[in-house]
C-alpha cells in the first residue's frame, strides 16, 4: 500500500506491507533509525513517538494506521545544531547510560511538557514510568526533565 507521512517537516511517500509497523517503517524505509525498538509489544517505550500529537508506541501501530499523519522522532527534537532543552539536560544530568531507552524517553518527556508545561513532580514520575531503562535507576532522567521543565518554562 501507497502511504504518505509527514515525518519532522518532511513528506515521505512510501510503499509499506499492511503487516509493517510503524518503527519498522520510520527506520528501515525512511531511515530514521534514533527510533529503537526494544520490546516490539509495547512495555518498554524505546520506541516512542509523537504522532499528530499523541505519545505513541511504535511498535504497536501499523504504518498504514499514521498515512496522512504528521510524526515527530528524536531526529526532530533538535533544530540544526541547537539541541532541544530536554536533550541539553539529558546531558548535563548524565539521564543516560547505554543510550538505548534513550530516544523514547526523550520522546515521551517531550510530549507531556508540551502538553503540561506545568507538570507537576509526581505527575511527571507517573508519565516517566510507562518507559523502561535498564541502566540509570530513574533518577538522572527525572532531574534532566525537571530541569527542563523549567527551564522551557523560564524559570531557571
Amino acid at each position: 500500500m501507497k502511504i504518505s507521512l509527514t515525518i519532522n517537516g518532511q513528506k515521505h511517500h512510501v510503499d509499506v506491507e499492511p503487516r509493517h509497523t510503524l518503527a519498522d517503517v520510520i527506520r528501515d524505509t525512511c531511515g530514521y533509525t534514533g527510533t529503537h525498538l526494544g520490546c516490539e509489544h509495547g512495555v518498554c517505550g524505546a520506541c516512542t513517538l509523537i504522532v499528530d500529537d499523541d505519545a505513541i508506541r511504535a511498535c504497536l501501530m501499523f504504518a498504514i494506521q499514521a498515512d496522512g499523519c504528521t510524526v515527530r522522532t528524536v531526529e526532530g527534537l533538535a533544530h540544526g545544531t541547537a539541541l532541544h532543552p530536554l536533550q541539553h539536560a539529558f546531558i548535563k544530568h548524565h539521564a543516560l547510560q547505554c543510550g538505548y531507552c534513550t530516544p523514547g524517553f526523550l520522546m515521551l518527556a517531550v510530549h507531556a511538557l508540551e502538553q503540561n508545561p506545568d507538570i507537576s513532580d509526581a505527575d511527571l514520575k507517573d508519565v516517566l514510568s510507562a518507559n523502561l531503562c535498564r541502566c540509570t535507576g530513574y533518577q538522572n532522567i527525572i532531574a534532566a526533565v525537571r530541569d527542563a521543565r523549567d527551564t522551557m518554562r523560564g524559570i531557571t
